[in-house]
């Protein structure tokens, strides 16, 4: 009879646990993967994907990060077959080059309405919003200059002296955002001939173009160049570590880009992909973005990281994004016939 008892209370026991595992299997079946394209910055995606997954459990990126020329190329690329759901962090004006190929899903995310109108798309529905805005600065090694004579620059043209002949590093403008959006920037300021005669005494300085926006004013920070034209946010962070730099926004002006979040045309978990959207917008996203950013999409927010350039947005430079997208493949021709030589392997 005990044995007998002890059975069913056994046959029980699997069966209750059974049924829970059958009734959770669904939950588990809804968490929905997202593939995410990306040019943020290695030590972001982590924080990013946390804070999504924390108020979306049903939802998981599967991140796809590069530099913004491999981004790009890689979505151009897959076009006719695209692999990412979602582009969160990348330069608008390859996001605005993917909106005129119709490569984008229309999609005006949940509080939109809310950020500034220079941070959205202006179609209904909308093809993208803003995140938040990076310029390309001159990191400047403080103590190496000094060592060397080579005198802090003011402005772009002064990168052209041959006082600093191999002493500058820059990203090359095919695999790096920060170098196109510099490229561009000078040809917008000077105009296209005088910019690339700029872009050509300044090839004689530079020892080597990067594929990182991030790299020149790391190396600059370590003493291994005396000058790196780069990202801003590393800039500051190599600064705030200690590293004898000054960020230095030349006079003719800071070239920029925004970082920009878009749903992939086709995408097969577009639910998902409207949760991202919607999310990317939302004032806790906009406090994760200004940890990393001066200007931020959302109002009344200035959240300048320690030792960021002051008044960074004054110093912005005129540039038209749809057209730096649209002149890109053109622009990126002529600089790797010319100065392609001096990049580093990949």
């Amino acid at each position: 009879m005990f044995k007998a008892s002890t059975r069913k209370l056994m046959l029980g026991a699997v069966a209750l646990v059974a049924t829970a595992l059958f009734t959770a299997a669904p939950a588990f079946a809804q968490k929905t993967r997202i593939t995410v394209y990306s040019a943020l910055e290695t030590d972001q995606v982590g924080p990013y994907k946390q804070a999504f997954e924390a108020d979306n459990p049903d939802v998981e990126i599967a991140w796809v990060r590069d530099s913004t020329g491999i981004i790009t190329a890689r979505l151009l690329a897959e076009k006719d077959n695209p692999r990412a759901d979602v582009i969160w962090g990348l330069g608008a004006s390859s996001v605005s080059l993917f909106d005129s190929m119709g490569m984008l899903e229309p999609y005006t995310p949940k509080g939109a309405d809310q950020i500034k109108p220079a941070f959205k798309s202006s179609k209904s529905p909308m093809s993208w919003t803003g995140m938040d805005a990076w310029l390309a600065v001159i990191c400047y090694n403080t103590i190496e200059g000094g060592k060397k004579s080579m005198p802090k620059p003011a402005a772009w043209m002064d990168l052209a002296n041959p006082v600093y002949k191999d002493s500058i590093v820059m990203p090359n403008p095919a695999s790096s955002g920060t170098g196109y959006q510099a490229v561009y920037a000078w040809i917008q300021i000077m105009g296209e001939k005088a910019a690339w005669d700029f872009m050509d005494k300044l090839h004689q300085n530079v020892a080597v173009y990067t594929h990182s926006g991030s790299a020149p004013c790391v190396q600059a920070a370590k003493g291994e160049r005396v000058i790196g034209i780069g990202f801003d946010m590393r800039g500051a962070r190599e600064k705030t570590g200690g590293a004898p730099i000054d960020l230095v926004l030349a006079k003719e002006g800071a070239p920029w880009d925004m970082e920009a979040t878009a749903i992939v045309k086709g995408t097969k978990n577009l639910a998902a992909a409207h949760k991202l959207a919607d999310w990317a917008v939302t004032k806790k996203a906009y406090e994760l973005y200004g940890k990393s950013y001066a200007i931020v999409g959302y109002p009344g927010m200035n959240p300048a990281p320690p030792n960021y350039p002051p008044s960074a947005d004054a110093a912005m430079a005129n540039i038209d994004l749809a057209k730096m997208g649209a002149d890109r493949a053109r622009v990126l021709a002529e600089w790797t016939k010319r100065y392609d030589g001096k990049s580093a392997p990949k």
